[in-house]
């Protein structure tokens, strides 16, 4: 009896490993790949390169005239426009107010008194001009009303024919006076600080 019961589970372990089922593991791996793009952007920098500075102008950079304002007279008064053109080809730069002589037909100098006609504007503004380019300023003044200590009778002071402008890197300008005037109060003439002439 004990022979076959080992006979038995000997064929229950033969039909087990003949019919039964069977286990299989299958292990997928899966690789993703993803792709990340980048982008830098790089800005360049731009310089924009300007004229190079304008030093200041000299007598020799500058022609000028010293004219009547069409209208102007009134009331004792009259303007008249002190011009200064550019005649080099490099830009240079008048500011301020002008520092003006006035000269009678010889030259000789004649009392001259400038002030500003506003004071405190702008006085420091730098008008640059480029070759060809003009500055301006106008002066207001008495042609024929004496002033204390002037002549009461005839001209108040001898006839201006040129205003000798001395300019601010040295040197002067003879501007002509068109047409040549007296200026009275001891040659007081009230300016505006020079401005770019249209």
């Amino acid at each position: 009896m004990r022979a076959a019961a080992l006979t038995g589970i000997a064929v229950v372990a033969i039909a087990a490993g003949c019919g039964g089922t069977k286990t299989v593991t299958i292990t997928q791996t899966s690789t993703t790949v993803q792709t990340v793009t980048v982008t830098t952007t790089t800005m360049a920098a731009t310089t924009t390169t300007g004229p190079a500075e304008a030093a200041a102008c000299t007598g020799a950079d500058l022609a000028g005239n010293f004219s009547v304002v069409a209208g102007s007279a009134g009331a004792g008064n009259i303007v008249y426009s002190l011009h200064l053109t550019n005649t080099s080809s490099s830009p240079c730069f008048v500011s301020g107010l002008p520092a003006v002589t006035l000269l009678d037909k010889n030259g000789s100098p004649l009392p001259t008194h400038v002030s500003a006609a506003q004071p405190g504007q702008a006085t420091a503004a730098r008008i640059v001009l480029q070759g060809g380019d003009t500055a301006k300023a106008d002066a207001r003044f008495s042609p024929d009303v004496p002033s204390t200590g002037e002549q009461q009778i005839g001209p108040c002071e001898p006839k201006a024919y040129v205003l000798r402008v001395t300019t601010p890197g040295g040197g002067t300008v003879a501007a002509p006076i068109s047409p040549p005037t007296a200026v009275c109060g001891h040659g007081g003439l009230s300016f505006s600080v020079f401005s770019s002439a249209p």
